[in-house]
């Protein structure tokens, strides 16, 4: 069962939602619940030693505090199947008490009445402060004014720099380009052609998107202007004019200019194998140490001019859950603004308060104060979060198996974007 298929079930919840909501003043948690030996449930895509020993320590002292709270587990699944599993305990009755949420996923659950409206229990915590999370990053998680989930981690996407292939080919260095204007995506695909002539490795790269996570690419058509559906969702764009500008650029850069590994091939930048890579800022610990001169900037700016993209994770609590107050309660532990500051360190925060300089640089000291202020704090501020929509695995499936046509050496490009708009356009509600 994909998660599309289980979340358009969870669509009849809103009515069993607003009932339960009723019954405990909007926030969930009837009656039953418990109130003692309480064991709470958070389900993670995360298995990194470190995330998981802070999550512990948060956990241990709102539990040093809260005795009715007997244990609260992290419990990691695999992100590949991360959504349908989460998907598939909700429908089979053994749902978490709360979830990390993927963007992509943000629409299905908000939609569907599965998530527990936090806005009353964050407003009751003393010391939250609500305001203080920002309206661009909390909109995927809100609905009728009503926060679902927090947004947890909102994680720009960048542009890492290996500078040495640059000098090694006989080019100057990124933060060079942009002082000279020339910090475009046309410049570095031609920067990056050159390298991959004068060096053997390749030029940019656009991490994760192995021709198959076409929603990767917002990083790079955002810059044409581009989109892939009409703000309301309602309308297929992928057959765009900005679209087509977009898609000849990826198709030249690998098909002709050879500045971006072609299908079949793969580079990993912190591997020393290419000289730009476009991911999130919380992959600089990847960085190798003693290794490449490397830098950090924006994304190249395209023909619609500079341009920021997010990817975001959120956090709600299941309505359907065991123990949905509690839950609730601790979430608003969780993400204050003093635990909000420890987070930072790997998982960005949406908090306006935190996004300063002295916060962003204890949370991530192998950036400097200039790349923090210049593209760390703007890309988090004013980033446009990757494309979601409700039905995304039907969407993610139809478009992959479309865009399939763009990769060969003479794709007709207006027609495969035309043959996607054709095959999602019914999933978005729309007949042509």
């Amino acid at each position: 069962m994909t998660s599309a298929t289980t979340l358009k079930r969870l669509t009849l919840l809103p009515l069993a939602g607003l009932t339960l909501a009723a019954c405990s003043g909007g926030g969930g948690g009837g009656s039953d619940e418990a109130t003692e030996d309480i064991d709470l449930r958070m389900t993670i895509w995360t298995s990194n030693e470190d995330h998981l020993a802070l999550f512990d320590s948060i956990a241990d002292d709102y539990m040093a505090d809260h005795p009715e709270i007997a244990s609260i587990t992290f419990d990691p699944l695999p992100f590949d199947d991360y959504t349908s599993t989460v998907t598939t305990q909700l429908a089979g009755g053994s749902p978490p008490d709360m979830a990390w949420i993927l963007e992509n996923a943000a629409p299905d659950f908000v939609a569907s009445g599965a998530l527990m409206p936090l806005s009353d229990t964050l407003e009751a915590t003393e010391g939250y402060d609500v305001d203080d999370i920002a309206e661009s990053a909390a909109s995927l998680w809100t609905q009728d004014g009503e926060l679902l989930a927090y947004p947890f981690s909102t994680s720009p996407f960048v542009t890492f720099v290996n500078n040495d292939l640059l000098a090694e080919a006989g080019l100057p260095s990124a933060p060079q380009m942009r002082s000279e204007g020339d910090w475009t995506w046309e410049a570095v695909s031609d920067a990056g052609s050159t390298v991959a002539q004068e060096t053997g490795e390749s030029g940019f790269v656009i991490r994760d998107f192995d021709y198959l996570n076409w929603d990767y690419l917002s990083t790079v058509w955002n810059g044409w202007g581009a989109e892939p559906w009409t703000e309301d969702g309602t309308s297929c764009t992928f057959d765009s004019p900005e679209m087509v500008e977009a898609f000849d650029f990826l198709h030249d850069a690998a098909f002709d200019a050879g500045s971006m590994p072609g299908p079949g091939s793969s580079a990993d930048f912190f591997a020393g194998e290419a000289a730009f890579t476009v991911t999130q800022i919380s992959r600089a610990n990847l960085l190798p140490e003693d290794g490449f001169e490397w830098d950090l900037l924006p994304l190249p700016e395209g023909p619609d001019g500079e341009y920021a993209v997010t990817g975001q994770a959120g956090v709600g609590v299941l309505q359907s859950g065991p123990n949905p107050q509690a839950s609730a309660e601790f979430l608003a532990y969780f993400t204050n603004a003093e635990n909000g500051a420890d987070l930072a360190e790997y998982f960005p925060p949406p908090r306006t308060s935190l996004l300063t300089l002295d916060v962003m640089a204890d949370a991530n000291p192998l950036l400097t104060p200039e790349q923090i202020e210049d593209v760390v704090i703007p890309g988090i501020a004013d980033g446009v979060v990757r494309p979601s929509h409700t039905d995304a695995v039907q969407i993610a499936q139809q478009t992959r198996a479309s865009l399939d046509d763009l990769w060969t050496e003479d794709a007709d490009i207006p027609a495969a974007l035309e043959q996607t708009c054709g095959a999602i356009s019914p999933l978005l509600g729309s007949d042509t």
